[in-house]
């Protein structure tokens, strides 16, 4: 069984094409450019189509500057989840700089100690429409990245609950392993968190900082929010076979990044369901709320038995989000909890909603500055 990923943005990728078979070679009729791109694919807009030709010759001339400095090709996996029938998997196909053998920051990496400046997550240099081969047990799939580099796809496959292994490899990469986090049927209530201003205090929105904290403070500079790692510790202690997705508009370069913040100030493992900058298919940015409302549709989809538990701020689009889903699946939301934040912080991140009156709303509101705040209230509604 093979796929093609086409999705509809640069990085947001809650679309796909039907199944095809990725070694049909083009006929005559194709529209895919020496590039991979389909542009029957693309909005009509003249100047839109130029846009996509300059991006795709822009990545050219970076992936050939790459080779000059010794880049090699590499496959990052993330982790998935999915149901005992389907399973979402994530990766990415990178350009990247290996650390020098017996190096410092060899060692650093193999022991996951790095203190990476934030730059440094964006040299690597993505490999566009790259055929990549996914391994998980008897079944093997193929599919393609996307023009980001990046895989997300989905694998029909029968496994039982609990942890398994995805064995991602693309051409000319080392194989690596994604760990795939399998929910059973009869689990019944899941997290989903947003990441800025939520478990890690950032202030992203204001340009400069977002562009200082992105790409200059080291890693281990972001600090954690108070509380929020006890209360999702003791959320997952509550419902231990939980599934912990992390839903952010930050971007896939950023994801290894993410992955160590969390496990160094223990958070619970999770998905990370990321976006990125830039073009996509029909858009000259890609939408932040469009990301997260698309995935948090197709978590309902996915899992139509689940009731979430929403986790974001006030200081950006979190409490409009996820009212709007709970509005139209009120069913499948058992909580919304909104981190409020400090007054500087909110200056930080251009100002901040006030506590909407949601007396009216069929889901229960809570509001805190910190997670022992939200530990309190999650309790009186017997999710803790």
């Amino acid at each position: 069984m093979q796929y093609s990923l086409w999705q509809s943005g640069a990085m947001d990728t809650a679309h796909q094409n039907p199944p095809q078979d990725a070694a049909t070679s083009q006929g005559p009729e194709s529209t895919q450019d020496r590039n991979g791109t389909d542009h029957t694919l693309l909005s009509g807009n003249p100047v839109f189509r130029l846009a996509h030709k300059v991006s795709d010759a822009f990545n050219n001339v970076r992936i050939q500057l790459a080779k000059r400095w010794k880049f090699v090709p590499q496959t990052i996996a993330y982790q998935g989840y999915g149901s005992t029938t389907q399973i979402r998997v994530l990766g990415r196909v990178l350009m990247t700089q290996k650390p020098l053998p017996g190096s410092k920051a060899e060692t650093e990496a193999q022991n996951g100690n790095q203190n990476v400046r934030g730059w440094r997550a964006f040299t690597g240099v993505p490999l566009q429409f790259t055929d990549v081969e996914i391994t998980i047990g008897d079944v093997v799939t193929h599919v393609r990245a996307d023009r980001g580099g990046l895989i997300d796809t989905e694998v029909a496959v029968e496994l039982s609950p609990g942890w398994h292994t995805a064995v991602l490899r693309a051409e000319g990469t080392e194989p690596v392993e994604a760990p795939i986090q399998v929910i059973a049927p009869d689990v019944k209530f899941g997290i989903v968190s947003d990441i800025d201003d939520t478990v890690m205090v950032t202030a992203l929105p204001r340009p400069f900082l977002a562009l200082w904290n992105t790409f200059v403070l080291s890693e281990r500079a972001r600090m954690a929010t108070p509380g929020m790692a006890v209360l999702m510790d003791r959320l997952i202690i509550e419902h231990p076979d939980a599934p912990v997705i992390y839903l952010s508009t930050g971007p896939w370069n950023a994801a290894p990044t993410l992955a160590r913040f969390l496990n160094r100030n223990m958070y619970p493992k999770g998905a990370l369901l990321l976006t990125d900058w830039g073009l996509t298919q029909d858009r000259w940015f890609r939408s932040g709320q469009d990301h997260k409302h698309r995935n948090l549709e197709r978590l309902s989809k996915e899992f139509p038995d689940m009731r979430w538990l929403l986790i974001g701020d006030n200081g950006q689009h979190d409490e409009a989000i996820y009212s709007g889903f709970a509005q139209e699946n009120p069913d499948k939301v058992a909580a919304i909890a909104i981190r409020q934040l400090s007054m500087s912080e909110s200056v930080f991140a251009g100002g901040h909603s006030e506590d909407g009156d949601h007396s009216a709303s069929k889901v229960p509101w809570i509001y805190s500055p910190d997670g022992a705040g939200m530990a309190k209230q999650l309790t009186t509604l017997n999710l803790l």
